[in-house]
């Protein structure tokens, strides 16, 4: 929305309806990201507002317009940080449950296994392991492809394929935030029959600090082979061409 001469357009009251609500579905769409690849549990609103600011003025330059980023639009974005959370770890519970075999059962012998199985688990977080039994494969668990290619690629109107700029390369923080929803999922089956947890701030963004430590630990010891970028670039490199494989059938 540029006028002969270039320069950017400013908008009057009377335009902000329309433009003001496309403008901010294109924020909350790259707050999201933000949220995910830079700080999934934001400790303040000052940090949550600044995150909502660089969203707004990210989507300010991709529509190439000025519009007043005001207090409640803030707002729309910010309550948003804990339902990017909770849509992981929808997605992340079926997922987790079919992939270590919890069975639903209310048998006597199942709710034994279920609770077994999960604290197998969750015994130096094995389930980060591909072969989780052998302790092998350390983060290369299925089910954070999985989780990247649900949440962020699964067709051509998802995030990760539209602002793909805020996944390459794949930031450790995603992959933390993807742990930590496994483990929550893990965690509602610790009594032997599922059990709904509420993925809250209070409960789980310890479990997400203590993933996300351990990953650039790994990093770190593992510097000289580089690792960990090798297991975000492959991840990545499978994410994106799910999407173009499935759009051809």
């Amino acid at each position: 929305m540029k006028i002969s001469n270039g320069s950017r357009q400013r908008l009057k009251a009377s335009d902000f309806d329309d433009v003001t609500k496309d403008l901010l579905a294109t924020a909350i769409s790259i707050y999201h990201c933000l949220i995910v690849t830079w700080v999934p549990f934001p400790q303040t609103l000052i940090v949550e507002t600044k995150i909502a600011k660089e969203a707004w003025r990210e989507a300010s330059n991709l529509a190439d317009l000025t519009v007043q980023l005001t207090p409640s639009l803030v707002k729309m974005m910010t309550r948003r940080t804990s339902h990017v959370r909770g849509e992981l770890k929808t997605k992340m519970r079926a997922l987790t449950s079919s992939h270590f075999g919890f069975c639903t059962s209310r048998s006597t012998a199942a709710i034994k296994q279920n609770r077994d199985l999960a604290e197998s688990l969750k015994d130096e977080s094995r389930f980060v392991f591909k072969d989780w039994e052998m302790k092998s494969g350390i983060y290369k668990t299925e089910l954070i492809q999985a989780a990247v290619n649900d949440m962020w690629f699964a067709n051509r109107n998802d995030e990760g394929v539209i602002h793909g700029r805020y996944f390459e390369p794949l930031p450790v923080e995603i992959i933390a935030l993807i742990l930590m929803a496994i483990e929550c999922c893990i965690d509602e089956w610790i009594t032997g029959v599922k059990e709904d947890i509420k993925f809250s701030s209070n409960a789980y963004s310890s479990v997400y600090v203590g993933h996300l430590s351990s990953l650039q630990r790994f990093d770190e010891q593992t510097s000289a082979y580089k690792l960990l970028g090798k297991i975000a670039d492959n991840i990545l490199d499978i994410a994106r061409y799910v999407p173009v494989h499935l759009l051809h059938h």
